[in-house]
């Protein structure tokens, strides 16, 4: 954790990260202070990271719809951003050619105002075929290749997706503990975009 001292901490002064996505960020079917968030927020302030979670989650939102919305979500100048949409674009079936349309708009709009980006992944469900499925992972490793100054995390759901102890009973939207693991496994990449911040203020 010493190598990473140069954040929030060192500066003094609270961080504002901007977690822009879905119901899967808006904690869907939990309590206050459930869903990833808030719990990410837990995670950050127990390793002595001062930040503080700005939860921009719009159920059934699409990359469309976030990319309607950045400025709005941007209105509280947050410091670095966590773009974690395409989940609805799947479930959808609209094409991966619009989802990518809408992601570079997003992503060239944060980029565009110097605010360090985590881009986290999403898998289509499996119903939708395989070549689907590939076209549809390649637009997020894709754009964040063509990008090297974001961070990227492939699968939002990593470790939570598919695992009937950890979701709801949609098999969708995480529970409290899967809202919790999402965040654990999400953190170091977290972690790695805070301490992008002292170097690229936010414009």
């Amino acid at each position: 954790m010493l190598a990473g001292t140069t954040g929030a901490r060192a500066q003094g002064r609270e961080l504002r990260l901007l977690m822009l996505g879905d119901s899967i960020t808006a904690g869907y079917g939990l309590a206050r202070g459930e869903g990833p968030p808030a719990r990410i927020e837990a995670l950050l302030r127990e390793k002595g990271r001062n930040v503080r979670l700005l939860d921009a989650g719009v159920s059934g939102d699409t990359t469309a719809g976030g990319r309607a919305r950045l400025e709005w979500a941007l209105a509280d100048r947050p410091d670095a951003v966590i773009v974690a949409l395409g989940g609805n674009d799947a479930l959808r079936g609209l094409t991966p050619a619009q989802m990518r349309t809408n992601l570079t708009a997003i992503l060239d709009g944060l980029a565009a105002r110097n605010i360090p980006t985590l881009l986290a992944g999403m898998i289509a469900p499996p119903n939708l075929g395989a070549e689907y499925g590939r076209e549809f992972a390649a637009v997020f490793s894709e754009l964040a290749a063509a990008r090297p100054q974001i961070v990227f995390y492939p699968f939002l759901l990593e470790g939570v997706a598919g695992e009937p102890t950890l979701n709801q009973p949609d098999r969708i939207h995480p529970n409290p503990r899967g809202a919790q693991v999402l965040a654990e496994r999400l953190l170091p990449a977290i972690e790695t975009l805070l301490d992008r911040v002292a170097s690229s203020p936010a414009g």
